[in-house]
């Protein structure tokens, strides 16, 4: 059975930095393509970046325009958790994150608050 936790998501001011956590279990994070979705305020689910470690290392990660050159996703093979680093944050930001894994499997996402 497959699960997918995020965690470490919470309240950052403007241009702070926060990384969250997607720990999985029932499966190998390195062998499959895992995804960052967000969902803000009165918005339609949107994909961030996505990440497959198996590809070259030019189209192994992507990133949505809206965050390229702030965000930046990785996998810790040994802890099978997957992450995304997030600088500069803007206001704009602010939204329920989500790991997808093959889109077939979901976390129940994690709330980040981009405020002063």
């Amino acid at each position: 059975q497959v699960h997918l936790v995020e965690s470490g998501g919470g309240l950052v001011p403007p241009g702070g930095s926060l990384r969250i956590s997607c720990s999985a279990s029932g499966l190998t994070l390195t062998r499959n393509s895992v995804a960052w979705f967000r969902r803000a305020p009165g918005k339609e689910r949107e994909g961030v970046s996505c990440i497959n470690s198996q590809r070259t290392s030019d189209g192994r990660a992507k990133y949505a325009d809206s965050v390229k050159g702030r965000f930046t996703i990785s996998i810790d093979a040994a802890k099978n958790t997957a992450y995304l680093q997030m600088d500069s944050l803007k206001p704009e930001d602010t939204a329920v994150y989500f790991c997808s894994v093959n889109g077939l499997y979901w976390g129940k996402g994690i709330l980040v608050t981009v405020s002063s």
